[in-house]
């Protein structure tokens, strides 16, 4: 029988996830101050090109990821289904080697040397990627946070080291850095297989081509609603980089960067979240929506306040990336609303498994904003507008789906939506009259 969570179990996880972010924290923090000060804008700029495409190489599991951990979480390590789950990878590894290989000989084929070297690397990152996900997804379902937090603490120290290492030695053209990136997430699955063995190699029941069918089957709504929140931020940024030149580009994902350290710690809470909501009575999840939502609100409002002293630091550090402040500026109010999607009304969507619900709220906000970014930039040629319209429909998709988990769970707290956009459109104003320290 799987292990019921409890409030203080819940809490344990969230702690445990936290550490690991920490450590996820500090060494995005560093790449993104070191990178751009001791490599060269375009370098930089082609990085931020692989990192975008590479986001999203997770379509190329068609959901059965996002189905294993809807359909198992419910369960304790010991009480998986060995045999059934591995015969699942094979398959599932099978495809990811093919698209690899499909993207290798495609690169080929290419006369431009840094897109065929971004494909290669986008081609391996398929194998590693989504392996690794895997990897991570067996340590969540199961509720091993503990192990999944180091799973993550040792991905990100072996890139951050990797990192520091290659600056030392002087190779600061992007490829290197994307052999890194590769190699770290290669060898943090090594230790991964280590743990969790019998879930990889070994024989295998033929019921598993019919159990990775129902996994697909079970996870594509999720997956696709998943990825095109991601395409929501990621469309944008495809926008700037297919409109405007390489070195607008790196200043707008430099923007981004540091927004998505301040989500970095949201992710954390988020995959301890789901598995226990899994174990809790639903008759307990309207009450724990609510403390979720009144402890992290204050905290998402006030993280905006370091935007100030940020910009003051980063003006001194990074010079060349003064223009990136006021992109960060608009992009802020990002941390408060794409995080309570992130950590609360997905995972309750989930919980209560309304999936196609999701993704419907989803897809029609990625189709709305990326046709508003192609107007804003093609007709209109104002960048400033294409992240104005990212970050209004994030705070709409925000509110519409906190309205639908609360006509879920019953419970009303409307009054909440105004306050905090007041303070989120003061904090706007101020970041553009004072683009600086205050």
């Amino acid at each position: 029988m799987p292990q019921i969570s409890t409030t203080r179990q819940l809490k344990k996880n969230v702690s445990l996830s936290i550490v690991a972010q920490l450590v996820s924290f500090s060494v995005s923090l560093l790449l993104n101050l070191l990178l751009p000060k001791f490599i060269a804008e375009t370098e930089y700029s082609y990085w931020q090109t692989f990192l975008l495409y590479a986001s999203y190489v997770p379509l190329l599991h068609f959901g059965f990821l996002d189905g294993l951990m809807l359909r198992y979480s419910q369960y304790d390590y010991d009480s998986l289904d060995k045999p059934l789950i591995r015969s699942q990878f094979k398959i599932f590894f099978c495809v990811e080697l093919f698209f690899a290989a499909v993207g290798m000989v495609v690169s080929f084929f290419i006369d431009n040397e840094i897109n065929r070297l971004l494909l290669r690397f986008i081609s391996i990152a398929i194998i590693t990627t989504n392996t690794f996900t895997y990897t991570s997804y067996l340590f969540q379902l199961t509720n091993r946070i503990g192990k999944y937090a180091l799973l993550v603490m040792v991905e990100r120290i072996l890139l951050g080291v990797g990192i520091v290492v290659m600056l030392v030695l002087g190779a600061s053209h992007f490829y290197w850095i994307c052999m890194v990136y590769v190699l770290a997430a290669f060898l943090s699955i090594c230790w991964g297989v280590s743990q969790n063995k019998g879930l990889y190699w070994g024989s295998t029941p033929l019921s598993g081509i019919q159990e990775f069918k129902l996994n697909i089957s079970s996870g594509m709504m999720l997956l696709i609603a998943n990825l095109s929140s991601m395409f929501l931020v990621g469309g944008a940024k495809m926008v700037v980089q297919w409109r405007y030149d390489v070195l607008t580009f790196g200043k707008v994902a430099f923007s981004f960067n540091v927004v998505n350290l301040f989500l970095t710690f949201v992710t954390a809470a988020s995959v301890a979240v789901f598995p226990s909501l899994k174990r809790i009575d639903k008759d307990h999840l309207p009450d724990f929506y609510l403390k979720i939502r009144r402890s992290v609100t204050p905290l998402l409002l006030g993280t905006m306040i370091l935007y100030f002293p940020g910009c003051y630091l980063l003006r001194l550090w990074l010079p060349n990336y003064v223009e990136s402040l006021g992109y960060l500026g608009i992009l802020m109010p990002m941390v408060v609303y794409a995080s309570r999607v992130t950590l609360l009304t997905n995972n309750y969507l989930k919980a209560y498994r309304k999936e196609r619900l999701m993704l419907c709220i989803n897809v029609v906000s990625v189709a709305f904003a990326f046709g508003a970014f192609l107007v804003s930039a093609y007709l209109l040629n104002s960048l400033l507008l294409v992240l104005a319209i990212l970050v209004s429909v994030i705070i709409l998709r925000s509110l519409v789906s906190e309205i639908v988990v609360m006509r879920l769970i019953q419970r009303r707290q409307y009054g909440s939506f105004l306050v905090e956009f007041l303070v989120v459109a003061l904090f706007v104003v101020l970041s553009m009259k004072f683009n600086g320290f205050v």
